[in-house]
């Protein structure tokens, strides 16, 4: 096992590469390490001329991402003669829609979400992709359909169209764990919802406590509750319905939700199944929650959370020996399969070009992928790419999860209203948490996006 160092930054399980970033140079040499050469040579003896064309991509990568993803364009440019120009900006959304209305946006935009993508497609803002990128997405990214369904959005006319390719996602659907604690206490790695279940009654009669659980986030308070209920959503109903639920063709109050609701309090309203009791779950702050995992003797066994939280793990925590991660799974007797909650970036056209398009092909190749992940916290669902190629044990771990995945859906609250997902949502869940019934808590969420119709 690889050890692999979790500091308190920003990156959480990316560290820096060794050494200089490219910066728009060939970071790695043709032919060097595990990438996938064979099949960027073979592109690249058949790619395009574009000599003398500039490609010019915006986003909202900043340093150091930057200049990872410069390195991965440097590819492209070296097989083309292209000259391809990134820009990144911390105001990426508003300016990308003054630009496109201006005609005088990037040939291509990297959205950090799909909501304005769509908005933009709809406004006929977006071109759509080169034909056949929704089948390659379909047939080679785990989950593939979902991928496609996240990108296709109706166009001015109101006919779909598939406008997005994901490119660097991030998982939610995870529950961190020191593995030493579960060896000395006999404890194995539960692969169904019902072995979680079990797993968690196993701690609790043994006089351990197996959750930590906080809700703390200042005026966000309550947005981790958010992610469970959207993770037992896909975990108890179809995606169709978890879709149906974001925009509220399925109501809040539907038993489906209340239901979900419930499976979250399972966990967190019983006072010997959390640290601190039920009582503490609202007032704990999510970022001290994890701590309980790394104390002597340990205060909690489990901590459901996405991937960023090892920044607030205990300074030098090694991925492999002081803590890991296994999937949030699925209830076998449900048969949904593997579903992943989770988020990430997705390029689309919005000044088309043939350098454009020659470049949403290369993107399509493993290298394109494999030269990210082997220098920041990148992640994706593309099966071609070589695991042996993630800068990390933790990247590597997470990528295998997503590519496994026959579901993915991005987070609920996000594609809410934000007076619903990043308000009463959020509120709803103290509430639930405090003693309110999932019932009554979901009624109210219905009245705030009820009002605003």
């Amino acid at each position: 096992m690889i050890k692999t160092t979790l500091t308190a930054s920003v990156a959480a399980l990316a560290l820096t590469a060794s050494g200089a970033l490219a910066g728009g140079h060939l970071q790695f040499a043709p032919g060097e390490g595990a990438f996938s050469w064979d099949s960027y040579n073979a592109w690249a003896e058949s790619a395009p001329d574009l000599s003398g064309q500039t490609v010019t991509v915006s986003g909202p990568w900043l340093t150091p991402e930057d200049d990872v993803f410069r390195s991965v364009l440097a590819y492209f440019a070296d097989a083309t003669g292209a000259e391809v120009i990134y820009t990144g900006s911390d105001s990426f959304e508003q300016q990308i829609v003054i630009d496109a209305e201006a005609g005088s946006a990037p040939n291509i935009a990297v959205f950090p979400q799909p909501g304005l993508a769509a908005d933009m497609a709809s406004r006929g803002l977006l071109t759509p992709l080169p034909a056949g990128m929704d089948d390659f997405v379909a047939e080679n990214y785990g989950a593939g359909q979902s991928w496609v369904d996240l990108g296709t959005y109706n166009d001015a006319d109101g006919n779909p169209q598939h406008y997005g390719f994901f490119y660097n996602v991030n998982v939610k659907s995870l529950v961190w764990y020191v593995p030493e604690n579960f060896e000395d206490a006999g404890y194995e790695v539960p692969e169904t919802m019902e072995e979680l279940k079990a797993l968690t009654e196993q701690i609790v009669a043994d006089g351990e406590v197996p959750w930590c659980i906080g809700l703390g986030s200042g005026a966000a308070t309550g947005w981790p509750a958010t992610d469970w209920v959207e993770d037992m959503m896909l975990r108890t109903v179809s995606a169709e319905d978890y879709d149906a639920w974001t925009t509220n063709d399925l109501p809040f109050d539907d038993p489906k939700v209340i239901a979900a609701i419930e499976e979250f309090g399972w966990f967190a309203r019983d006072d010997a199944k959390v640290a601190g009791g039920a009582g503490a779950v609202a007032s704990t702050d999510f970022r001290d929650s994890p701590n309980g995992m790394f104390a002597s003797p340990p205060g909690c066994y489990m901590h459901r959370q996405a991937s960023f939280v090892p920044a607030f793990f205990p300074e030098d925590t090694e991925f492999g020996e002081d803590v890991d991660f296994f999937y949030f799974p699925a209830f076998a007797e449900k048969d949904l399969g593997n579903p992943v909650l989770g988020g990430g970036t997705l390029m689309s056209i919005t000044n088309p070009s043939d350098g454009a398009s020659a470049l949403m092909e290369f993107l399509k190749l493993p290298l394109a992928h494999e030269v990210f992940g082997a220098q920041s916290g990148f992640l994706t669902p593309l099966k071609t790419v070589n695991p042996e190629t993630y800068l990390n044990d933790a990247l590597r771990g997470q990528a295998e999860i997503l590519v496994n995945a026959t579901t993915f859906r991005f987070d609920g609250s996000d594609l809410m209203p934000g007076g619903v997902g990043a308000g009463t949502f959020w509120t709803g869940m103290v509430d639930y948490t405090g003693g309110k019934s999932a019932a009554e808590v979901a009624a109210e969420i219905q009245s705030s996006w009820d009002a605003l119709k």
